[in-house]
């Protein structure tokens, strides 16, 4: 193998031929993965694509200094391949999930275990890893919680009240949603698409359009990029006041809880006034938007919008005011940029750890390459840092949608889209609320969907909930879940 051997470099919404992904050997696949990310890349996907000869593994590596993404793929395999995850452990879950979907097998994995699929009494429970000692005792938590909560387990090891180790099972709302996309796009994909997740419907949907208008060689009406960031940054202020709002309930400081939750339901009405949803189902579609904002609704948007950013910014000064709520905040739950750079985490749980880590700025597409938004970053890691970062993006949101709504572009929202091209890999990078969403897409000889890969900021980032409860009480696990408030559904897909 060439020393020099490097990925392929492809721009986010972008397509490239299937044969032009460079190939290697598996071994030699995963020595160039290994090297790219000792670059300073970051492992955005790693999947399987079945073949009749054998097993290929494609990635997509994402330099966002150089706002490049990088893809490879091994030739066909049988059987096993070296780890990437003992060089990397930001591979760990992906190497997990390719052995579960298609049973080869990583060598050198460490807690090779499954990530959805059904072991034993439950969804992805396997063995759970132990801490021995006379002192040391285990607490299972779910998967079914007090109150209206998806369905997750988690296995803590402790001592006394110290969390040792959790370990996270998920897998118990797990769709075969991948599997349900190929051969597609079907009548129903829309609509698997915008209830990956339901809370980030327009991320993933707007990831969904990027993928299949790079496959048919067109880019959207810009004003349907236009309408796509209003909406997106609209689903970032509901779900950002939400979890300020729920952060404060955690501690029991209920003026900011209270007052949080009608504000999100202002928001949520204002995605509502948009496309008359208040998830945005219904709002993006492949080749634009079938609805538009004209002027009289966009004045009423931003009438309505102001008293909301301002109600929220009251109720949030009561929360940074009250130094009880502040001490439960501060030093809780922290992580580190190297542990957030180890582990590959994404969204405002990177941004808390002080990595510059935004979609919007690293691999604009769309409005963001016309509009940026700056990158919003705090250094200390905590609870505390994961809730200013919110606050600070929403004053950012706030400040974009206020100037946006009124610079929109002329012309139509929508063009149909021509067939997806055949033997094409498209991915498509968009930053969610919650973090980075990954939709990678690959068309057989009849231009449908042969593969089809989602990777949600969940994905990467339950790992870094795990090792922030290490060393801490576990009573402080709801709050350390709520910081970092992951979807069950979009990990579980």
């Amino acid at each position: 193998m060439n020393d020099e051997a490097r990925f392929a470099l492809l721009a986010n919404g972008a397509a490239l031929p299937w044969d032009a992904v460079p190939e290697w050997p598996v071994q030699a696949f995963v020595r160039v993965a290994c090297a790219e990310l000792a670059r300073g890349g970051r492992l955005c996907s790693w999947f399987g694509v079945p073949e009749e000869s054998g097993m290929r593994i494609a990635a997509v590596v994402g330099f966002d200094a150089g706002n490049t993404l990088a893809v490879g793929r091994s030739a066909p395999f049988e059987g096993s391949y070296p780890a990437l995850t003992p060089a990397h452990v930001q591979a760990h879950l992906f190497e997990r999930e390719v052995w579960e979907q298609h049973g080869v097998v990583p060598r050198g994995h460490p807690w090779l275990k499954p990530v959805r699929g059904a072991t034993g009494e439950g969804p992805a429970t396997g063995a759970f890893f132990r801490v021995d000692g006379d002192e040391v005792h285990e607490v299972a938590v779910g998967p079914v919680h007090a109150g209206i909560i998806e369905p997750g387990h988690f296995r803590f090891q402790c001592a006394g009240e110290e969390v040792l180790h959790l370990e996270i099972a998920l897998g118990y709302q797990h769709r075969g949603l991948e599997e349900a996309l190929q051969g597609g796009p079907h009548r129903a994909t829309m609509v698997q698409m915008e209830t990956v997740a339901g809370d980030a419907t327009i991320a993933h949907a707007t990831a969904h359009a990027l993928v299949l208008e790079a496959l048919a060689g067109v880019e959207a009406p810009l004003r349907a990029q236009w309408l796509r960031a209003i909406a997106l940054e609209l689903e970032r202020l509901a779900n950002h006041t939400g979890d300020l709002g729920a952060l404060a309930g955690d501690v029991a400081f209920l003026p900011t809880a209270s007052a949080c939750g009608r504000i999100r339901g202002d928001f949520l009405n204002l995605t509502a006034l948009v496309c008359g949803n208040r998830f945005g189902r219904g709002l993006v579609r492949p080749g634009g938007s079938r609805l538009d904002l004209e002027p009289e609704r966009a004045a009423t948007l931003l009438e309505l919008l102001g008293p909301a950013l301002l109600d929220v910014e009251r109720a949030t000064a009561w929360l940074w005011e009250s130094a009880s709520a502040r001490a439960r905040f501060e030093r809780t739950g922290a992580l580190d940029a190297r542990q957030a750079a180890q582990l590959g985490l994404v969204g405002p749980a990177a941004r808390a750890c002080g990595l510059v880590r935004d979609v919007r700025f690293d691999h604009p597409v769309g409005w963001h390459r016309l509009a940026q938004i700056p990158v919003v970053v705090w250094p200390d890691g905590d609870v505390f840092a994961r809730a200013r970062v919110r606050w600070l993006e929403l004053q950012r949101s706030g400040d974009f949608l206020r100037e946006q709504v009124c610079a929109s572009p002329e012309g139509a929202t929508f063009e149909p889209l021509p067939a997806p091209r055949p033997d094409l890999f498209a991915t498509a990078l968009v930053e969610g609320w919650r973090g980075e969403v990954c939709h990678v897409a690959l068309t057989d000889a009849q231009g449908r969907l042969r593969r089809y890969k989602i990777t949600d900021p969940s994905f990467h980032n339950w790992a870094g909930l795990a090792l922030a409860l290490r060393g801490q009480a576990i009573s402080d696990f709801p709050l350390c879940n709520k910081s970092f408030n992951l979807s069950y559904c979009g990990f579980d897909l």
